[in-house]
């Protein structure tokens, strides 16, 4: 594989991952293999064993001299990719290319990846459009030392974090991304806790009850919609546990991405943010679980990834 790669420096190192829910992993590698042949596309290819198992094909892609790695998935398995890239030493050499293949897609959506046909996506790949984008930063310390975990979209606290538990059950079935659906919905009806959360950032202190926070450097599923991945900052939203009315409210305003006019809203933008607790809320970053300990310290780095992106 090494060999076949210094000999043609546009080959592409592949991780393709089967969708959550997917009764059939391999049938859509099939298409796309069928299609990547007709594109006359040179490639390698390796299918994730397992859920952890992005982030070390990722760096092991990168060590052996690739230059552009595509990863076949969801939000989850571009953030694992993007942390395997970030621990490599010729990350600067690399460029990030997406086909989407899971139940959100939210990254690859902001940036008009098609989601629904796999040939547009690989088109844009071979297009080759990049485009240095901003990078977040989680770091804390736990029991072994000091940890860092990278981020593209956002980092969700609360409720919102929930909903990403729910996309990372393994519900084998036709039907998995509308009972993913339905779930979230009902989750948001029926759930609304309040969190104690804790946080610095502008050089003042939040310590406030909230139902979710969310970090993004993108549109954060719908929570960040005025962030962008290009201008140095985070934006972070803070919503307040509402009524439910006000619920409905809220999630219709989503819809309609009105969400900054939401009275239960509270946005900030920033380029750091020191998360000091937050109670029992659970945390997501990217489509996966996450489980940092606190203070959690929260930055940006600004066009830290290439990113091939429509023309």
């Amino acid at each position: 594989m090494v060999a076949a790669r210094l000999n043609d420096r546009r080959r592409w190192g592949i991780i393709y991952c089967p969708r959550i829910g997917a009764v059939n992993k391999i049938k859509k590698w099939r298409e796309i293999r069928s299609y990547l042949v007709e594109k006359g596309v040179t490639y390698d290819y390796i299918q994730s064993e397992n859920y952890g198992s992005v982030e070390r094909l990722a760096r092991m892609l990168v060590d052996n001299g690739y230059e552009t790695i595509v990863v076949v998935g969801g939000d989850g398995a571009v953030q694992d990719a993007l942390n395997g890239i970030m621990s490599s030493a010729n990350r600067r050499n690399v460029t990030l290319g997406i086909v989407p293949n899971g139940i959100a897609n939210d990254f690859a959506s902001y940036w008009g990846i098609s989601t629904s046909d796999y040939r547009k996506a690989v088109d844009c790949i071979i297009a080759g459009r990049r485009r240095n984008i901003d990078v977040g930063c989680c770091k804390y310390v736990a029991e072994d030392g000091e940890k860092v975990r990278y981020f593209v979209n956002a980092l969700n606290i609360g409720l919102s974090a929930r909903v990403v538990e729910i996309a990372n059950k393994k519900v084998t079935a036709p039907f998995a991304k509308w009972l993913y659906y339905v779930r979230s919905f009902l989750l948001l009806l029926l759930h609304r806790n309040s969190h104690r959360v804790k946080m610095r950032l502008n050089n003042q202190t939040v310590d406030t009850e909230l139902m979710m926070l969310c970090v993004g450097n993108a549109r954060g599923y719908g929570l960040t919609p005025s962030a962008v991945p290009y201008n140095g900052y985070l934006d972070v939203s803070i919503v307040k546990k509402p009524m439910f009315f006000g619920l409905l409210q809220g999630m219709y305003m989503m819809y309609k991405r009105r969400i900054m006019n939401y009275e239960l809203l509270v946005p900030f933008r920033t380029t750091a943010i020191t998360i000091e607790s937050v109670g029992v809320a659970r945390c997501g970053l990217d489509g996966r679980p996450f489980t940092p300990t606190f203070p959690m310290d929260v930055t940006i780095l600004k066009e830290e990834l290439s990113l091939i992106i429509p023309k």
